[in-house]
């Protein structure tokens, strides 16, 4: 039997998610009152029919949100095995969420958007430190996110507590605000002065094989790979939940590309959950 809750804040991706968990197999109940959680978990775990449930619970439910800890106390009183799955997004994205859909973020209570995730982010604290796996949506599709419960659920992949986001990018358009780690890789030979690679991109073989042919470039990936792997339990420990490692060139067309394909396959092999994201690819 798998007993997931799904919670965490107003436009993190609750929804998203449990359709997605419906898909691969569970069956799932939105805005669920905690108080039912030890009747529901009695029903289920006497059951032959149901081996996956998943339940969405958010502070939408006002006070009744606070019985939660007295159900999972009760969950753990009678041996019944369950999982918290933490969903949140950084302040700019929930904002923008908000303002695409035009919904009112349930703690605003007539105020601010920023009011209200602040005040959310308060009150959801203690259920996130007991979360078994908290998912900075942030930057995920929602194919991204249904990719990383699959790989939770079907493929049994531990989360190892963080996404990391390779992005490749152009200075001359400016550094990624959101970049934890910045990386300037136009000390590599340019293919855009090559006629033939520059109406290409370091998506392109040709380019790649550019890029890379040059010892610096070999090094410097060798070097990033190492830091990179050495920084990222430090940062899991510190609770940090997405990191943005930014790659940028000139005009984040070729060099830039490039590098982070190519720390984007390794990390990959390394078992996180990464994605990659060519900010400034289309600009030229």
């Amino acid at each position: 039997m798998r007993f997931v809750i799904i919670t965490g804040l107003s436009g993190a991706g609750k929804s998203q998610a449990l359709k997605s968990m419906e898909d691969i197999g569970f069956f799932c109940i939105d805005n669920f009152p905690p108080a039912l959680i030890p009747k529901l978990a009695d029903l289920f775990y006497g059951s032959k029919d149901i081996d996956k449930v998943a339940l969405g619970m958010d502070l939408r439910g006002g006070q009744l949100f606070k019985d939660i800890f007295s159900a999972l106390d009760y969950l753990k009183k009678n041996k019944y095995d369950y999982e918290i799955i933490f969903l949140e997004a950084s302040d700019e994205a929930l904002i923008k969420r908000f303002k695409e859909t035009r919904r009112r973020h349930p703690l605003s209570d007539g105020g601010s958007i920023i009011s209200g995730i602040k005040d959310e982010r308060q009150k959801l604290t203690e259920i996130r430190r007991m979360a078994n796996s908290i998912i900075d949506t942030t930057n995920l599709t929602a194919a991204q996110l249904k990719q990383e419960l699959y790989n939770i659920f079907i493929e049994g992949r531990k989360f190892k507590g963080i996404i990391v986001n390779v992005m490749s990018f152009g200075f001359k358009y400016g550094i990624p605000l959101d970049a934890d780690l910045v990386f300037d890789v136009r000390f590599l030979p340019n293919p855009y002065y090559i006629d033939e690679l520059r109406p290409l991109t370091g998506n392109d073989k040709k380019v790649r094989e550019y890029v890379m042919k040059w010892e610096e470039a070999k090094q410097f990936l060798n070097k990033l790979e190492d830091m990179i792997e050495f920084l990222l339990p430090f940062y899991i420990r510190e609770g940090k939940s997405q990191l943005v490692i930014a790659i940028g060139c000139t005009g984040g067309k070729h060099r830039s590309i490039t590098i982070a394909n190519a720390l984007y396959e390794l990390l990959k092999k390394r078992d996180y959950t990464v994605i990659l994201n060519h900010r400034d690819v289309g600009e030229e």
